[in-house]
C-alpha cells in the first residue's frame, strides 16, 4: 500500500496532478505562466493519453505534472506514472477530467505492484495522497490482488499445497476463523476420491483445505477455488510450452483466498465456506491413467479419459461437498481451459451460471468496477461430447469442441440444480507489461464478484 497514502490537509510537499485531454488542453494552460506554456510547447505534450509534462515553478521546482488521458478509461489513466514519476508525492487536482477518479487511484495502486520476493525492488513507487475514505475503500482492493498476484508469481518449490494450506490459515488467524485440511491418504478416508487421485503421484501430499467463518444463522456462501500448484498433465504430459507457466495453475485458490479476505474483512452476513483442493498434477508410477474409472464423492463414476483434464476432478468432489452445506450461492473459480482463452483472449474471464438473474447481477457488477466477465452458455446438449461406454460420464472427450463449455457442464452435474452457482474459468495471468497490470499473476474477476457479494448480502 506504499503507493497511497493518507493525504494530510495543507500539505506543501504534495504535488498536483491534473489529468487533461484534446478538449480541455486550452483551458490546462491557461492555468499555467507563460513560461510553463512555453515549456510544453517545447516538449511537443499535447495531451495525448499516456503522455504526461513535468511543470516547474519560477525556481525550478516540480510543480505541477499534467497527464494525457482518455477520460472514459480512468483504471488506466495513472497506472504507468508510480513507475514513471519521479519519487515523490502527489495528489489529484480537482480540475481533472477523469469520469472516476477512484478508479483511477486503483490503477495507479495497482500499476506500482512489483513481485520482489526474489530480486530487490528496481525503484520506490510515487506516491499518491488520497483522503482517509478513499484509502479505506481502496486498501482491501489493493491488497487482495497484491495477494492473488503474489501467489500465482510464487514457483511452485514454494507454492504447493502445503505453503497454500498456510496461506489459508493466516488468513483464518486473521479473521478467527476456523481452519482444517485432509491430507493424503485421509482424503480418501473422508471419500474426496478425485482430489486424492489427481494428486497421488505428486512427493507433496494432495490435501483439500477448508476455512469456515460468519454466523450460522447467516446466508451460507462457499466459495471453491482450484489449487493445483503445478500441472504436468499426468501421463497425458503437456508439452514444454504447454507446461512453462503451469505454476500459476492455481490461480483459482488464489482468488478464491483473496475474495475470503475482503469477505471476512468487511464483515458480510454470511456464514462462509471456503474450500482448496490443493494438489500436484505429477508423472510417477502411481500416477491416474487414462481408462481409470473414479468413484466421486457425489456417486457419480468418472472416466479419465484425459488426465490433463484435471482441474474439474478436483473441483468436482470440492463441489460436492460444498452442496452438502445447503448454501444460498455457490462460487468457483479456476484457470481450467484454454479454450476460454481461445473464445474470449486473456482479459475476459468466462463466465458460467445456472441462474440468469445471478448471472446478470454479476455482470453488472462487473461493469461498475471495471473488471468485466463475459457469459458463456451451459449448453446441455454438448454433455453429449463427455459420454462415457463403462461410467455415467467422461472427464473429456475426443472432440476439441467448446471445451470451455463442456468443463462447466461437466461441474455443473455436482451442483443441486436449485443452488445457484457462478463458474469463473479465469486466465489468472498478463502475459506482457502495461499500465496497471504488470507481466505475471493477475486477478481477473475478484472485484466483480465483491461487488456483486457487497449489493448482494447488504443491499
Amino acid at each position: 500500500m506504499s503507493a497511497l497514502i493518507e493525504r494530510q490537509s495543507g500539505n506543501h510537499h504534495s504535488i498536483a496532478i491534473e489529468t487533461t485531454d484534446a478538449a480541455h488542453y486550452a483551458a490546462s494552460r491557461r492555468r499555467l505562466t507563460a513560461a510553463q506554456r512555453r515549456w510544453l510547447g517545447d516538449c511537443g505534450f499535447a495531451a495525448a493519453p499516456g503522455t504526461f509534462a513535468l511543470v516547474a515553478d519560477h525556481g525550478g521546482k516540480l510543480a505541477r505534472v499534467l497527464v494525457g488521458v482518455d477520460a472514459q478509461d480512468a483504471f488506466g489513466a495513472l497506472a504507468a506514472l508510480p513507475a514513471s514519476l519521479p519519487e515523490a508525492t502527489y495528489h489529484l487536482a480537482a480540475e481533472g477530467v477523469l469520469a472516476d477518479p477512484n478508479l483511477a487511484m486503483l490503477g495507479w495502486a495497482l500499476g506500482a505492484y512489483q513481485f520482489t520476493r526474489y530480486r530487490q525492488p528496481k525503484r520506490a513507487p510515487a506516491r499518491l495522497g488520497v483522503t482517509t475514505a478513499e484509502l479505506h475503500q481502496l486498501a482491501p482492493l489493493v491488497e487482495a490482488t497484491r495477494q492473488v498476484r503474489d501467489l500465482v508469481n510464487t514457483p511452485t518449490e514454494d507454492m504447493g499445497p502445503k505453503q497454500l494450506a498456510d496461506a489459508v490459515k493466516q488468513l483464518g488467524k486473521t479473521h478467527k476463523a476456523k481452519v482444517r485440511e485432509w491430507v493424503g491418504d485421509e482424503l480418501l478416508k473422508a471419500n474426496f476420491p478425485t482430489i486424492h487421485a489427481v494428486g497421488r503421484a505428486s512427493h507433496r501430499a494432495p490435501r483439500l483445505i477448508e476455512l469456515r467463518w460468519g454466523k450460522a444463522s447467516h446466508p451460507k456462501l462457499v466459495v471453491i477455488g482450484k489449487g493445483v500448484c503445478f500441472d504436468t498433465g499426468g501421463l497425458d504430459l503437456k508439452s514444454s510450452d504447454g507446461m512453462r507457466w503451469m505454476k500459476k495453475d492455481m490461480g483459482g485458490a488464489a482468488h478464491a483466498i483473496a475474495l475470503a479476505g475482503l469477505i471476512m474483512q468487511a464483515k458480510l452476513p454470511v456464514h462462509l465456506t471456503l474450500l482448496i483442493p490443493a494438489v500436484e498434477n505429477s508423472v510417477a508410477g502411481n500416477a491416474m491413467r487414462p481408462g481409470e474409472v473414479i468413484t466421486t464423492r457425489a456417486g457419480l463414476t468418472v472416466e479419465i479419459d484425459n488426465t490433463d483434464a484435471e482441474g474439474r476432478l478436483v473441483l468436482c468432489d470440492a463441489l460436492a461437498y460444498g452442496a452438502e452445506q445447503q448454501p444460498e450461492l455457490i462460487v468457483d473459480f479456476a484457470t481450467l481451459t484454454g479454450a476460454a482463452r481461445v473464445a474470449l483472449g486473456p482479459d475476459l474471464p468466462a463466465l458460467f451460471a445456472n441462474d440468469d438473474a445471478v448471472a446478470n447481477d454479476l455482470l453488472a457488477a462487473g461493469h461498475t468496477v471495471n473488471d468485466p466477465l463475459w457469459r458463456l452458455p451451459l449448453w446441455r446438449p454438448y454433455r453429449r461430447m463427455l459420454d462415457s461406454y463403462l461410467a455415467d460420464f467422461a472427464n473429456a472427450g475426443p472432440s476439441r469442441h467448446a471445451g470451455a463449455i463442456t468443463a462447466a457442464l461437466y461441474l455443473e452435474r455436482f451442483v443441486p440444480e436449485r443452488t445457484p452457482w457462478l463458474h469463473l474459468d479465469t486466465y489468472a495471468w498478463n502475459d506482457g507489461d502495461r499500465p496497471g497490470r504488470p507481466r505475471g499473476g493477475e486477478a481477473m474477476g475478484l472485484r466483480a464478484l465483491f461487488a456483486f457479494l457487497q449489493q448482494r448480502y447488504r443491499g
